[in-house]
């Protein structure tokens, strides 16, 4: 689905503004062709050379999953920023939460939880760890509360429709 860096570039030298799924910007070459542009979320517009976070930038380049950014797809041309199951994950680890565009509940979400504990019915209190998966799981913030452990379904590990909750 998604292309390497060496075929964004080759767009992008024809005019093409491209993106990685979850940007709700885009980069795109300048009036020149000189330099690459960076449209942010945050409706800023960088030349790269101006970036502070080179480490962040160049795992972006290396990325395979480049696509051409356009109405559809870039919240920053009208469109929306929709992505994988395994964005997703990698997304949970970095402390955002996100949703199924298709969940029917308003403000539903996952995210990653830590500190986990529970209370037996003798009133102790026990700290979960877990020596392979330490102590994290994926919570499910729903209408109804948080579901802890919340598992996902074949159809939600093979969905194209993930973003990012509020």
């Amino acid at each position: 689905m998604g292309m390497r860096f060496k075929e964004a570039w080759e767009l992008m030298k024809q005019g093409a503004a491209v993106k990685l799924p979850s940007w709700a910007g885009y980069w795109c070459l300048d009036a020149k062709g000189e330099t690459i542009m960076m449209h942010t979320k945050d409706d800023e517009v960088l030349d790269i050379r101006q970036t502070d976070r080179p480490f962040y930038t160049f795992s972006n380049i290396a990325s395979d999953e480049w696509q051409i950014a356009d109405k559809k797809n870039c919240p920053m041309l009208g469109g929306e920023a929709v992505f994988g199951f395994g964005e997703a994950i990698k997304y949970l680890k970095r402390g955002f939460k996100v949703a199924r565009k298709g969940w029917n509940g308003k403000k539903q979400y996952i995210q990653l939880a830590s500190g986990i504990s529970y209370k037996t019915s003798t009133g102790d209190i026990v700290n979960c760890e877990h020596d392979a998966i330490g102590n994290m799981a994926v919570a499910f913030v729903g209408t109804s509360g948080v579901q802890m452990g919340w598992l996902a379904s074949q159809a939600d590990m093979l969905a194209e429709d993930w973003m990012f909750a509020e």
